[in-house]
């Protein structure tokens, strides 16, 4: 059950972050020390949070050094001396590259994991910096690296703010263990492990971790795991098309329910990546979910100021993981699987009640959500399709036969959960994935798919409802494995109808990205005309920020695509991606002489007439609320059925 913090002062309902926390508990020395980029918030959204208390459940003492000093004499490193096992290490809940630079470099002012705010807290390339401390003060002691950016880094991969490829993060950094995707069934393992007396150095075959061998002492064996050799670290440097075939390997083996294991020469060493474990059960991931989190941050940040991130999910349901979509940029399923791990009803509704009960709570959820909110309980029907499937994608190019897209079991909770007394409204704030909600494009869907729309948009929806079709033209959506811009359209459509027939009044907020690689600058004066058109204002927007490990990513340092490698354009300076961005906003005057140029010079004048319906002399009306009106296509299309 979730622990009710009524008393605010009870410092042992946190992992301890002080060494008087720690002889508070009796202590000597923790099993197990913890470093994070990020400010200790024990909630189970902050990884650090969950590792920590999965740690705990298994019987084991755990400290958490969060946000350590790595400018002064190191004296946070050393806090709470050598642990007894290992120390873990982790960047946060994001890569510390991300966190710190915008998709132009630019270095961020603020840092939403920090208390107040505030940037400074954490290094570049934390993971790297934390673990090569740690082995300068304690060389003997075992260090374990996990969490996204050291999840993302596992191999070879470009790394964008240095601009060249680096090898595996182990390599860089010293760790002796790297613990990739959700790692709670492979900490548990090598818990279990340790407890049984198998010295660290033999960690060798515990599922959903890597590490590096002198290349002259082998490859441990292991007669259920085959093994794929992808080109070494030192190829890739030579040959960008061999960098690029290897992701193909990678993504695969990422998403298999029974995985091969990867092998990668790194100089004279030996990269082992070991299949992951399967997606975790509902039992499984209840039991991460229900540990005893205060769901607050620890108090010494109670005068230092509020944590952003912590502010904006502390009233928040993540009701699954994982994400069968592949989106070419994304890299959730690369971290937490394509499979979906769907929490229970029970479970669910257990948060729900504790949420309703914490200090500040006013009867608002903010999300009933996860990382695509409505694959709730969506898996295959028949399990052997999916124990053999490859494909990096469950709904690219089209929804497969296999998979249950009924959104029955993910209404009747939004519905359950509206009707708590506590509860005057609960939003979802993820997003969605509206193709799934047409028939133009699901076309397998039952009647289930309408009821959910209906139940999101009258009942938790805050006034607007975040989808991401992402871009409009054709090739780039392919690229992108999005579906075609049409089903977007008829998504309006539903949601247009419905809001109309509730009164509602809401608004529909797209996503969309600029300088994805293979994107032209016809491709965005095209989106800019069909957003037009459509009688948007486009402000949920973004440049492409190369990420590691993903399918784009691959694609904007070597110019190939993996799969195919075949070669494309890529936008890669300033001027391309601030020129791309400008098509977003049509609508500013600023932009609008510089617009009508660039449609004369692409031979794209039938354009002008979309987007400036109107005398170059006259200021452009301001349109209606977003998504509210119909494309001038669309109409035509309707009169001509009607007419028929």
């Amino acid at each position: 059950m979730f622990a009710v913090i009524k008393e605010q002062n009870d410092i042992t309902k946190w992992l301890p972050v002080t060494r008087k926390e720690v002889e508070m508990r009796g202590w000597d020395q923790p099993d197990v020390i913890l470093i994070s980029g990020d400010a200790y918030v024990d909630h189970p959204a902050f990884g650090p949070a969950v590792i920590g208390r999965v740690i705990e459940k298994e019987g084991y003492s755990v400290a958490i050094i969060p946000q350590p000093n790595w400018r002064d004499d190191l004296r946070d490193f050393t806090l709470f001396g050598i642990p007894k096992y290992f120390f873990g290490v982790t960047s946060g809940c994001m890569d510390s590259m991300v966190n710190h630079y915008t998709a132009n470099k630019r270095l961020r002012s603020t840092d939403a994991y920090s208390p107040g705010g505030k940037a400074g807290f954490r290094p570049n390339y934390a993971v790297t910096t934390y673990t090569k401390i740690l082995k300068s003060l304690y060389p003997d002691v075992a260090v374990i690296v996990g969490g996204i950016e050291a999840s993302l880094r596992r191999v070879t991969h470009y790394d964008y703010w240095s601009d060249k490829l680096m090898p595996s993060i182990l390599k860089t950094s010293g760790a002796d263990l790297l613990v990739y995707g959700m790692g709670e069934m492979a900490l548990r393992e090598i818990l279990k492990l340790l407890r049984k007396g198998v010295p660290f150095h033999q960690l060798t075959m515990v599922k959903q971790t890597g590490y590096l061998r002198d290349q002259n002492t082998g490859i441990p064996r292991n007669k259920h795991w085959n093994d794929i050799q992808i080109h070494s670290h030192q190829k890739c440097l030579e040959d960008k098309k061999a960098f690029a075939s290897n992701f193909k390997w990678i993504e695969q083996e990422s998403n298999k329910v029974f995985a091969n294991r990867i092998i990668q020469n790194i100089g004279d060493k030996t990269l082992i990546i070991n299949p992951p474990f399967q997606t975790m059960t509902e039992a499984e991931i209840d039991a991460s979910f229900d540990l005893p989190y205060t769901r607050l941050p620890h108090p010494q940040y109670h005068t230092l100021g509020t944590i952003p991130a912590y502010e904006m999910i502390k009233f928040s349901i993540n009701m699954h993981r994982g994400c069968f979509g592949g989106c070419s940029f994304c890299t959730i399923s690369a971290h937490q699987g394509k499979f979906i791990a769907s929490r229970s009803e029970a479970s669910i509704m257990r948060e729900v009640e504790q949420v309703t009960n914490m200090p500040g709570f006013k009867g608002y959820i903010s999300d009933l959500g996860g990382p695509s909110a409505n694959m709730y309980k969506m898996k295959g029907r028949i399990q052997e399709i999916c124990d053999e499937c490859i494909r990096p994608s469950c709904i690219y190019p089209a929804v497969c036969d296999n998979l249950n897209t009924n959104h029955s079991q993910i209404t009747e909770i939004y519905r359950k959960v509206d009707a708590h007394p506590k509860v005057k409204k609960a939003f979802v704030g993820s997003g969605i994935r509206h193709d799934l909600l047409t028939k133009s494009f699901n076309k397998k869907a039952d009647k289930s798919i309408y009821d959910y729309t209906v139940q999101l948009v009258t009942r938790h929806v805050s006034g607007r409802l975040k989808v991401a079709p992402e871009h409009t033209s054709p090739e780039i959506l392919r690229i992108m494995r999005k579906p075609s811009f049409e089903h977007f359209r008829e998504f309006t459509q539903i949601f247009n109808r419905i809001d109309k027939q509730h009164g509602l009044n809401q608004q529909l907020v797209p996503y969309f990205i600029s300088s994805h690689p293979g994107c032209k600058e016809e491709d965005m004066a095209s989106l800019a005309a069909e957003t037009r058109e459509l009688g948007f204002h486009l402000e949920q927007v973004q440049d492409f920020t190369p990420t590691p490990m993903t399918v784009a990513t691959v694609m904007y340092y070597s110019g190939y695509h993996p799969y195919t490698l075949k070669e494309y354009y890529v936008p890669k300076s300033i001027r391309e991606k601030k020129e791309q961005h400008r098509f977003f906003f049509w609508y500013k005057k600023e932009n609008q002489d510089w617009i009508r140029k660039k449609l004369f010079e692409l031979q794209k004048q039938d354009l002008l007439k979309i987007l400036f319906p109107f005398r170059k002399t006259q200021s452009h009306p301001h349109t209606k609320s977003s998504g509210k009106i119909l494309s001038r296509f669309t109409q035509k299309q309707k009169g001509k059925k009607n007419k028929s």
